[in-house]
């Protein structure tokens, strides 16, 4: 007998090994198949839509084809019927080349016959002008010019005849960005641009001046950089600072960046750029990176400070450390583990495309609320409110009770497990959005204005100094204002560099902020 029971014993450790290995294979595979996508495939969501329709129509397959890496996979759950009202289709986009905008300057360019091609080559008799054709071109011109400065000087000569010292008057000129620089106001504004706009490195940046026949060193083009922000666009950015805190909805989330020369860590180490932003229906749109060495809570706690109001982010715990802010959750993360592991399948379908149903579902509800109008004399938010109400909360409460149903049939192992596990544990922060009109769905709107950030990241790859990451921020935080604000960042930042040195430290320069700026004629 107790022989039959080691041997018992060994088979049961043998088949809870077994079992282990096949999750660890299962995990494994689920990753190889997200590494391979994540390297190969397209990773717009746009893309990503087509995918979960065809997942869909898998889901509807004989489930005797299904692969086993679920346990007791549940049966698909309807939608609740809440009346939605059909969407409409988006109107076609126009073929064909779009006119040129017409507040752009025309140059007129004639060309005529010779006068002795004017004749009938059917008769030999003269032509007769009966109009003309007139097609239009995009001409552009870079060119580099020398701007002389001649300030006219003045002596006395009677002083010069009598006295001991000949006093000397000096015209005045305005006050430069940068005292003793080459650089005008619209050359850092050029150079500003390309880096933190179109994502170019100094040394290319360094290239093309050169190429234009004006060799300027990148550690030059550093300085014109630091100098910028650290004498003058940091007030503006304070000045946004201030006005962010005081806004209804602020939208969190932090990336990463490398600085080479950081006093305390190594050149390989990381750091952060905290970003934050203003909602979607801001009168004042503010977007602002804030560097920072690390990710701990003490960031957004010295940032925000006791704010108030209404905080969008991830499911980072250092951003819930604000006690005074309502917290919400961003769906988008939510959905975005369920597509990966519908992605990390061996076949499609299943519980991760039924998951995609209920968020496809949520998401459609959104883009119609704010395609409707609202009845006279309601409020958008009021509005926004009854119709998630209406149609929203039962959508999710299906999605609550299918989650709690599959919960304990999945293996946690998976990435469905972490998908189901993640939304579960984050459901109070990701439904709350119902309870108020003003209360955005998820954090895409900041996520968008990472992405720039992400994009020059990968061309420029890291910060050489702790100064030149916080002027980054600086920079970086007006021209994404800038955008949101729908402000051309060249022309904004030209008058600003051109302003801001007149005017004293105390002066009041709200009339330099993105969302109030007018462009000169």
């Amino acid at each position: 007998m107790a022989l039959l029971a080691t041997k018992a014993a060994e088979v049961e450790a043998l088949a809870a090994e077994r079992d282990a290995l096949a999750r660890r294979i299962l995990k494994l595979e689920e990753e190889l198949a997200l590494a391979r996508l994540h390297r190969f495939a397209p990773r717009s969501e746009k893309h990503m839509d087509r995918v979960f329709n065809e997942a869909e129509q898998a889901a509807l397959e004989d489930d005797a084809d299904e692969d086993h890496d679920d346990i007791d996979e549940p049966g698909a759950a309807d939608l609740p019927d809440t009346g939605l009202p059909e969407a409409k289709k988006p109107e076609g986009k126009k073929r064909g080349r779009k006119a040129l905008p017409a507040g752009l300057p025309r140059q007129r360019v004639e060309y005529d016959l010779a006068h002795d091609q004017k004749v009938c080559p059917c008769c030999s008799e003269r032509l007769h002008r009966m109009g003309e054709v007139v097609t239009e071109q995009l001409h552009i011109e870079v060119k580099a010019t020398v701007l002389q400065n001649a300030r006219a000087k003045y002596a006395c000569r009677n002083c010069d005849r009598t006295g001991v010292a000949t006093p000397i008057v000096l015209a005045p000129m305005p006050a430069q960005p940068l005292p003793g620089s080459i650089a005008t106001a619209s050359t850092l504004a050029f150079a500003l641009v390309h880096k933190y706009v179109d994502g170019t490195p100094l040394y290319r940046l360094a290239q093309t001046f050169e190429r234009a026949g004006v060799p300027v060193s990148r550690g030059a083009l550093g300085h014109w950089v630091i100098g910028s922000s650290e004498r003058h666009l940091y007030r503006i950015y304070d000045a946004l600072k201030l006005r962010l805190r005081s806004q209804d909805v602020i939208h969190g989330d932090e990336t990463t960046v490398q600085v080479l020369k950081e006093e305390g860590k190594a050149p390989t180490s990381t750091s952060y750029m905290w970003a934050y932003r203003s909602s979607e229906d801001s009168k004042q749109p503010i977007v602002l990176f804030d560097y920072q060495p690390g990710r701990g809570q003490e960031h957004p706690q010295a940032f925000l400070g006791d704010y108030r109001g209404i905080l969008m982010s991830d499911g980072y715990t250092a951003w819930r450390t604000l006690k005074g802010a309502t917290h919400l959750g961003c769906m988008a993360h939510a959905r975005r583990r369920f597509a990966d592991a519908l992605k990390a399948r061996k076949k499609q379908g299943g519980p991760p495309a039924q998951a995609l149903k209920f968020f496809d579902q949520l998401y459609r509800i959104e883009r119609q609320a704010r395609d409707e109008i609202p009845d006279e004399g309601e409020a958008q938010a009021s509005y926004m409110r009854r119709f998630r109400q209406k149609h929203s909360v039962p959508v999710l409460d299906a999605l609550k009770a299918w989650l709690d149903a599959i919960a304990p049939k999945v293996m946690p192992e998976t990435k469905l497990g972490d998908a189901v596990s993640y939304t579960l544990n984050q459901w109070e922060y990701l439904t709350r959005y119902v309870e108020d009109g003003r209360m955005p769905i998820d954090n895409n709107l900041l996520e968008r204005d990472i992405r720039v950030f992400a994009t020059g990241r990968k061309s420029w790859l890291f910060c050489d100094t702790v100064d030149g990451a916080r002027a980054s921020a600086v920079t970086y935080s007006l021209m994404l204002t800038c955008r949101a604000c729908g402000v051309e960042p060249l022309a904004w930042l030209r008058h600003v560099l051109t302003e801001l040195p007149q005017r004293p430290h105390d002066a009041d320069i709200d009339d330099l902020l993105p969302f109030n700026f007018e462009r000169p004629a």
